[in-house]
């Protein structure tokens, strides 16, 4: 297999940066590039975010959705956003200790619940 070129790190910082709430410049960069799709972005000192991280702290049901429908990988910040009360349960009883574990900058799990908003209530209740 040969070995795949590098997406330009600028690509990666604007796609994730414009995650945070610019839905169509989102679909414009994916189109441009599909591999942007799970790529993560340093903001410094190891704070790794990917476009679905960013769109998980800041409620953005929209942008998170449209993600995940094109294959990009839930994880569990962005499963507590969405009120995916059971994916939540389930990686906590695998590891409890992830209930407390920092997200993208240092954002708590319940923080990402609390974006969700009225949809994800469930899994503030079960995070409280």
């Amino acid at each position: 297999m040969e070995p795949k070129q590098s997406i330009a790190p600028e690509l990666v910082k604007e796609f994730v940066g414009n995650a945070h709430g610019d839905l169509n410049r989102v679909r414009e960069l994916l189109e441009q590039e599909p591999g942007l799709l799970n790529a993560a972005w340093d903001w410094g000192g190891g704070d790794w975010e990917t476009a679905l991280g960013a769109a998980a702290h800041m409620g953005r049901r929209d942008i998170a959705l449209f993600l995940l429908e094109r294959g990009a990988r839930l994880d569990l910040f962005a499963a507590a956003m969405l009120g995916k009360l059971e994916v939540v349960k389930a990686m906590i009883a695998d590891n409890s200790s992830l209930k407390d574990a920092p997200g993208p900058h240092g954002i708590p799990l319940v923080a990402h619940a609390q974006a969700g908003g009225e949809e994800a209530s469930a899994v503030i209740a079960f995070l409280q």
